[in-house]
């Protein structure tokens, strides 16, 4: 059984059981947090797709761990100018561990 969520701008697979690394959320470790703009779900093979979302399925998910992701570089150059900067990003984000999919429709 597998789901297909919308968060942070980004869509994502799920499965139970599993671990996601999503953009940063306002919740504290060990908190539930609730997913409700499901685009698909697929339970025995059998998929359920919604227009945008499906109505009544639920993803629910525990905040496991928050951090920063690895250093992204941007480095920017013009030739014959003399000119070059480098700089770094991290990305906070939020690990959460699937418990449970709630499928509608």
């Amino acid at each position: 059984m597998y789901a297909i969520i919308e968060t942070g701008g980004k869509q994502y697979r799920v499965s139970p059981g599993k671990t996601l690394k999503v953009e940063k959320l306002p919740f504290k470790r060990g908190e539930d947090v609730t997913f409700d703009k499901v685009l698909m779900v697929n339970k025995e093979g059998k998929s359920i797709y919604g227009s945008p979302y499906v109505s009544e399925a639920k993803v629910i998910a525990s905040v496991d761990n928050e951090g920063k992701a690895k250093k992204v570089l941007v480095f920017k150059q013009k030739p014959r100018k003399g000119y070059r900067k480098l700089r770094g990003h991290r990305q906070h984000y939020t690990a959460l561990k699937i418990k449970e999919i709630i499928s509608g429709g």
